[in-house]
Formats: structure tokens, sequence, C-alpha cells
């Protein structure tokens, strides 16, 4: 943390999350927060150099955007080669790509819960830095509990690289199916893990109900004005209107839960635009029927939101009994819609019973050890776009090629750019509510940090900007960390 002149509090750099930021505070002359901006200050280009390269190789490419989420990135850019090459994934295939993607989605929401976000819950927002942490985590929970934690991811990823070749940058998605398939004497590993994912996903839910919703001062912080936008809502359903995070219509609610639209991935650029600001390298989407009416609230915004808070808000009920037991508990206490953004966390967790339920379905379905793992496309690639729910939130892959099967573009909106908006509006709110007075206390600034960790965001995903269409600034230091010069391209 540094001040400058008692005028602007900045915080650099932003932590537990994936990737580089900070937030800049600036303060009026009576100390208080007057502006709070979340800046991204890394600048990636994927959408630029996949241009020239073979469309096949998208799934490889994309996949190294980031290190934590791959898997959503390698299959949304899968099912995009099956839009591309006009080919529908044989039976077995799809199943098996949903298996892999909810193993992915369990283990991602749980580092999520115990590591990233978890210190802010389990530990609390006021404990020492040094104990809000894996460690303080584990203080709190139990070596045991850590133990398991470790455990169930590690089975998980195990399973993500049997069938997926790697768990880092996996490699089993193909047009038109899968690399490889299920050996029936595997089976029966693969439905103990769904059986202990739902056990363990229970026991969180358990732990967060003791820990966090019995915490008066907690629940009172989660629905404080403080973390509370009134905002439109994005997530995939399936046919009645349940979530799905492999496949699905894309439907968004108003800030009164009343359904807004309902759309076909590939019909996305008829909904969402992007807009710029000029001191973030992250885009900002917005509902493109309402239009950029600034960071603000409300019917007549076009900001919306995506991740399990969203996802939650635009279903109407789970497609597995014990998430739905978990999402009826959650709407009678919070009502409906939500607009905590806190409440991200409780609704992470009900995802992470569904994606148990949702592989134990699958393991149980005969269908999962089929040998028909692949139709061979055989037409000429032209236009694909497809999407998946990341752990983050929707996300959407657009690709067009030359008749070689070139890419000529390509266009990622991803998660984080999706909230993006809303993530700056909870930073500014947050800001606005704890620094008062010229106080500037550890635990207030880490409430700051509460308002985007509670996204999960993924500055790596969310900053692949074409270069030369954004602003470039680069402060040159000394040893001491001064600032003694500074560079810009307009």
């Amino acid at each position: 943390m540094e001040t400058e002149e008692k005028k602007r509090i900045t915080i650099d750099p932003i932590t537990r999350l994936e990737g580089h930021g900070r937030i800049e505070i600036f303060l009026d002359e009576n100390g208080n927060a007057e502006k709070a901006y979340l800046q991204i200050p890394e600048l990636r280009g994927f959408e630029k150099f996949c241009v020239g390269r073979p469309s096949e190789d998208m799934p490889q490419l994309t996949s190294r955007i980031c290190g934590v989420c791959p898997t959503a990135h390698h299959t949304a850019s899968t099912k995009v080669l099956d839009k591309l090459y006009k080919v529908e994934p044989t039976i077995t295939a799809r199943k098996i790509r949903e298996l892999i993607y909810n193993a992915f989605m369990f283990e991602d929401h749980a580092l999520h819960v115990y590591i990233l976000g978890g210190p802010d819950f389990i530990v609390g927002p006021d404990s020492p830095k040094g104990l809000r942490n894996v460690v303080g985590v584990i203080q709190k929970v139990g070596l045991d509990i850590a133990k398991k934690l470790i455990s169930m991811r590690r089975r998980n990823r195990e399973l993500i690289t049997y069938l997926g070749g790697k768990v880092i940058h996996p490699v089993f998605g193909l047009p038109g199916g899968v690399a490889k398939g299920i050996d029936k004497d595997e089976l029966p590993k693969i439905k103990e893990l769904a059986r202990d994912n739902l056990e363990f996903a229970l026991f969180t839910l358990d732990t967060f109900k003791n820990i966090v919703l019995k915490n008066k001062d907690y629940l009172n912080l989660i629905t404080s004005t403080a973390y509370m936008h009134k905002t439109y809502y994005m997530g995939m359903v399936d046919e009645k209107n349940r979530p799905n995070f492999y496949d699905g219509k894309i439907r968004v609610v108003d800030p009164e839960g009343k359904e807004y639209a309902r759309f076909l991935p590939q019909d996305y650029l008829d909904h969402i635009s992007e807009h710029i600001e000029p001191w973030t390298y992250i885009k900002f989407c917005y509902l493109k029927n309402i239009g950029w009416k600034g960071f603000k609230e409300g019917k007549d915004s076009g900001v919306y939101c995506v991740a399990p808070l969203a996802r939650l808000n635009a279903c109407d009920g789970m497609a597995t009994p014990k998430s739905q037991m978990a999402y009826e508990e959650y709407i009678k206490t919070l009502g409906k819609p939500v607009h905590y953004t806190l409440a991200n966390h409780w609704a992470r967790i009900i995802e992470i019973i569904y994606a148990s339920e949702r592989m134990i379905e699958l393991a149980n379905d005969p269908d999962i050890t089929g040998k028909d793992l692949r139709v061979l496309p055989t037409q000429a690639p032209s236009i694909g776009i497809d999407a998946v729910e990341a752990p983050r939130g929707t996300l959407f892959h657009h690709y067009e090629t030359e008749a070689n099967g070139l890419i000529k573009k390509a266009n990622l909106i991803v998660a984080t750019q999706n909230n993006a908006a809303r993530i700056s509006m909870s930073v500014d709110a947050a800001a606005k509510e704890f620094v008062k007075n010229g106080k500037v206390l550890d635990g207030m600034l880490n409430r700051v940090e509460m308002a985007f960790r509670a996204y999960d965001p993924c500055i790596g995903c969310a900053t692949h900007s074409l270069p030369g269409e954004m602003p470039f600034i680069v402060n040159i230091r000394d040893n001491s960390g001064k600032i003694i010069k500074e560079i810009t391209r307009e």
C-alpha cells in the first residue's frame, strides 16, 4: 500500500486472484473515498496471434490463456470446432466432455471456496493478513479437512488427466468427438470419485453454514449495501431453465428477475457489446440493446453479471435433487434475485453440489463407456461460435476461417469481461463504504478487495484485447520504488 499526499491510496498488488491488478482509491479533502478504480495493467494478445493459425490448433492455443481454467477454454474451443466443421459429436463423446467439465468445475470451485475466497469468510476479513490465506483456513477448519480438500482436488485432476491427457492444458477435444474413451475397468473408480465429491460438497455447505451463516456480523456484511448492485444477470440454462455448465441457451434476467432475453450462443453479437475505458486493459461488456450508460445499476443500464450468483438468478431451479434443496434454502434466506455480491461464495458451493450430482448421473449412464467416440468432419470450415459456463461465468468463443481452415478472426468474451463493469462498481462502492475520514486500516482495505474477489476474476483471461486498440502506460521506477518517468502511448 502506498499513499500519495494523503489523497490517494494504492493497493498493489491485489491478492488471491488469477492475474495481476491494482486498486486506486482517490480521497476527497476529508479523507473519504471519492472514487475507486480497479486497474488491470497487463495486456495479452490471444485474439491477435491466433490469426493465421490452423483452426484445429485452437483448443490447445486458447487453453494457454489461463493455467487455472484451461479446461474451460479447451472445451469452449472444441465446441466451436464442432460448429466450424458442421459436425455433431457422438452421444458418448458429448457425455465424456461433460463429465470432464463437471470434474473441472468441482475442483476449480473448491480452490476458490477454500483458498482464494475462503480466507475472507472462513478466517474473517479483519484477521491479520498473515492468516488471511490457506494457512489461516487450515487452522480454522483443521488439518484433516485441508488434507481432504487436497485429496479431492487431486483425484478430480487425475480424472481430467486420464481422459484429457494433461490437466493444465488438456488435449481431449476434437471436432466431432473426443480423443479417448472410458475403460470399463476404470468406471468403478470414477463412480466412487463422484460419490466422494458429493459427500465433500455437502460437508462444505455445512461448514459454510456453521462458520459464516451463523455469524451475524458476516451475514450482515453479505447483505450490506456496500456489496449490492441491482443489475441484469446472465447464465446458460437447459430447456427447463436449469443451469447447465456444458451446453444450453443463454438466459438473461432483469434486476427484478424477469426474463429479458434467451438466445443461442451463436447469436451473442445481437445481445452483447464491449466498451473501452482509458485507465485499464480490460474491456467492459454490456447489453447491446440497452446500451452503455456508464457504471450504473438498474433496468436502464446495460451492465450485467455472470458467475455463480448470476447463474442462480438466471435459472428457475437446479437440475439435481440435493443442489435444488440447497438452492431453495439460499433463495429463502436471501430472496430472488439475489443482488448481494458476496453471495457468490454461497452460490459457488451450491454449484459444487450440482457438479458432483451431475458427475454421478454421467458415471452411471450406459453411454459413458461407449466406443463410438468421434464423427469425422467432411465439410470445410467457415464460422464457428459457441459457449460454456466457466467457473467465473459465461465464456464465448468465436472463430472465422479462410477456405484453407486458417483463422482469420478470433473473438473471445470471457467471464471476467462480462463481469468487468459490475466488478468496477463493486470496488468503488466498497471503497466509499469503508475508507472514511482518512483512516486506512488493513481490514478496511481487505474489505475493498473482497468486492472483486467474490467474482473469482481471471485477469489473464480478460486482458486479451487486440494490440493497438488501447492506450499503453509504462511506469519506470528507481530502486526505492519511486516513479521517475512515465511513458504513454495513446
